[in-house]
């Protein structure tokens, strides 16, 4: 639990950063949020809403300060056949019940799962979520959607140029910001044609209210919603928790894996009762946010409360900034994101790590799905990594002086990958006397293990060998007196029907 001074230190110690970073995250999540809207099948105001709900309560609620969440494409896309089969009621309560997952999520510490997710499996969740930014902009600079002109080209180069020139002259605004505020300030006194913000929708003009969404409390909807629900929850998590994860990186700091998890389904669950479609954090959000500055939970919580603040106060000044400026300042994020050192390390890294991190790579940018593309990576590591310790397993044999006893002595793990070569190295022809079997250099780990133990001295006694194993450490031990059938009446065709 974290204590009350950590806790005000995080709102409250890096106030001019955080109100800064904030700014320029707000103004970035606007036409995101409007575009996450229209992939999900809804109004403008549903993604703008739940961005204002999901930052400003994470900030009360989450476990990684700096870190911006809110309405993002990852969960919009989970939504889309709910909302044309069932309407907007249903997503709204998918919602509600989503959040409430998450929260049951952290409260169970199911966060700390995250350590298994490999540096090859986030190496390629970044680069691939770096191309998926990238490819997000490539629609305002195609030639043939309307109002993309010459001009359009002109204004992201000089955008991209104030971006990464600005800061040579001072860091105490951060350039994102002097980019939209120029770039602006130029189109509209030109008068030039561009697309801008309010391009993207109609903004809402009214602020959000309490509701309570409008479907039957039955058994059926329950059946309708919890897929949709449980889906949005997963990959709402993953997608935090990774983001979380590169924030911690970027910053040296730790944060509360557990925490962020309640605190995603807090913003949820808050956010479906005021007609806010699901989110969760927002990588390129967050290093907006960190790369201007941000650091606390003040950020989130001033990206928010402005977002909320331009949307519906200052609508029409905001719908007047163009396209270009945001393409710029998301280019800029693409760039900043994709691991350009992991292209390097192909060469020296082993074979079986860069091919975990390009098949993640590969299956996010196919699928557009970030909870499959890290499954595929998750699954790669852990093949590749049973492959390996199998390999470290060795097991050598000496017979007795008379003949009577052979000792076999195995070394190294023994678990599904190893069972094989175990058996292999029995020879069950010869006709010793007595067999003994050492492990005291070697762990037994599962129950395939157990049954390949059971099987080795079944058979050695069928053919007349007195068995005995020696040597078991005490985990081992407990395994193997739990699971094991050696000793028991019928165990041979107990084992062979299996």
């Amino acid at each position: 639990m974290i204590s009350l001074s950590d806790y005000r230190q995080q709102w409250f110690g890096n106030i001019r950063g955080d109100l800064l970073a904030g700014l320029v995250v707000a103004l970035a999540l606007i036409p995101e949020a409007i575009a996450f809207s229209i992939i999900a099948g809804v109004d403008p105001k549903v993604g703008l809403y739940a961005s204002f709900s999901i930052a400003v309560l994470i900030a009360f609620t989450g476990g990684r300060p700096g870190m911006i969440s809110a309405a993002t494409a990852a969960t919009a896309v989970l939504m889309v056949t709910l909302v044309r089969d069932y309407g907007l009621e249903y997503l709204l309560a998918a919602t509600v019940l989503a959040g409430l997952l998450q929260i049951g999520a952290g409260l169970l510490r199911l966060g700390q799962f995250m350590r298994y997710v490999s540096k090859s499996v986030m190496t390629g969740f970044v680069n691939a979520l770096a191309i998926l930014i990238f490819m997000a902009q490539l629609p305002e600079l195609n030639p043939s959607t309307e109002g993309v002109t010459w001009l359009t080209y002109a204004l992201v180069a000089a955008g991209l140029a104030i971006i990464y020139l600005f800061p040579r002259l001072t860091t105490a605004v951060p350039s994102p910001l002097v980019t939209i505020i120029v770039l602006t300030t130029l189109v509209v006194v030109m008068g030039w044609e561009v697309r801008t913000v309010g391009d993207m929708g109609a903004l809402p003009d009214t602020l959000p209210v309490f509701l309570i969404p409008q479907i039957p409390l039955t058994l059926e909807t329950l059946l309708i919603i919890f897929p949709y629900s449980a889906a949005v929850a997963v990959v709402g998590l993953l997608e935090s928790l990774m983001t979380q994860n590169i924030v911690d990186d970027l910053t040296d700091t730790k944060s509360n894996r557990d925490q962020e998890c309640i605190g995603q389904g807090i913003a949820n669950t808050a956010t479906g009762f005021i007609g806010g479609m699901a989110g969760c954090a927002m990588i390129g959000q967050s290093i907006i946010n960190v790369k201007s500055g941000g650091r606390g939970r003040l950020s989130a919580f001033t990206a928010g409360t402005v977002l909320l603040i331009l949307i519906v106060g200052l609508g029409d000044l905001v719908a007047r900034i163009p396209m270009p400026a945001l393409v710029a300042i998301m280019i800029m994020v693409s760039i900043g994101t994709f691991s350009w050192s992991s292209i390097k390390a192909l060469r020296v890294h082993p074979r079986s790590s860069s091919i975990v991190m390009i098949a993640t790579v590969v299956t996010v940018v196919y699928t557009h799905n970030l909870a499959i593309g890290v499954l595929v990576g998750v699954l790669l590591s852990g093949i590749f990594f049973a492959g390996k310790i199998s390999q470290l397993f060795r097991i050598s044999s000496t017979l007795s002086a008379d003949g009577r006893e052979r000792t076999y002595v195995l070394e190294g793990q023994l678990f599904y990958g190893s069972t094989e070569d175990f058996a292999e190295a029995i020879d069950f022809r010869e006709a010793p006397d007595r067999v003994v079997i050492d492990v005291s250099r070697a762990h037994i780990w599962d129950i395939s293990s157990v049954q390949a133990l059971d099987m080795v001295i079944l058979k050695l006694r069928r053919e007349g060998a007195d068995v005995e194993v020696v040597g078991m450490n005490k985990a081992s031990e407990t395994l193997v007196d739990k699971l094991a059938i050696h000793d028991k009446p019928g165990a041979m065709d107990t084992l062979m029907e299996h």
